[in-house]
């Protein structure tokens, strides 16, 4: 099986801007006000260039969602490592409507989850979806993620705060 992720990389935001821009009305309930600039290669470029500067200092492991032919269909990312005692990190991602209900998000978060617990070494995967989020939510159940919480107001999501359900996932090969 080829691999479903790649890392990312700068040159990577001319498609992701085409992708937001494309996916924009889709995207919308489950994002974040953006500024106009996010949905311009420049906007993206800059983005990108900030959250690898993140990954430099070890606090995210960035990757790029792939369709099968290869080509960029979304993003998903180890977000807010954090080590120590606490040895834990924040997991997001999304696919384009085009690519959606594919297995190509299950296939991402594992490829990922796994190398957090294999080469980061992480003990635990912390992700959060929107109540009515059930796709994501599905998402993160094939993958071995627990529910364990509800956070009340835990995101400005669509310009208002919402709730989410927290999800966890501990390495199974940490005591």
């Amino acid at each position: 099986m080829n691999p479903r992720t790649r890392p990312l990389a700068v040159e990577d935001a001319a498609r992701l801007a085409d992708l937001v821009q494309t996916h924009r009305a889709f995207m919308a309930p489950w994002e974040p006000d953006r500024e106009e600039s996010w949905f311009t290669v420049d906007g993206q470029r800059a983005m990108i260039e900030r959250l690898l500067e993140d990954q430099q200092r070890g606090a995210a492991c960035l990757h790029v969602i792939l369709d099968d032919d290869g080509s960029v269909v979304g993003r998903v990312n180890l977000n807010n490592i954090v080590r120590g005692p606490f040895l834990s990190c924040h997991l997001g991602y999304w696919v384009a409507e085009s690519a959606n209900g594919r297995g190509l998000a299950t296939e991402a978060v594992r490829e990922l989850v796994g190398f957090g617990f294999t080469e980061l070494g992480l003990h635990r995967v912390q992700a959060g979806t929107l109540l009515h989020n059930v796709a994501s939510q599905k998402v993160l159940h094939r993958n071995g993620f627990a529910r364990f919480g509800l956070a009340p107001a835990y995101l400005r999501i669509a310009g208002r705060w919402q709730d989410h359900y927290l999800y966890q996932l501990l390495n199974p090969a940490l005591p």
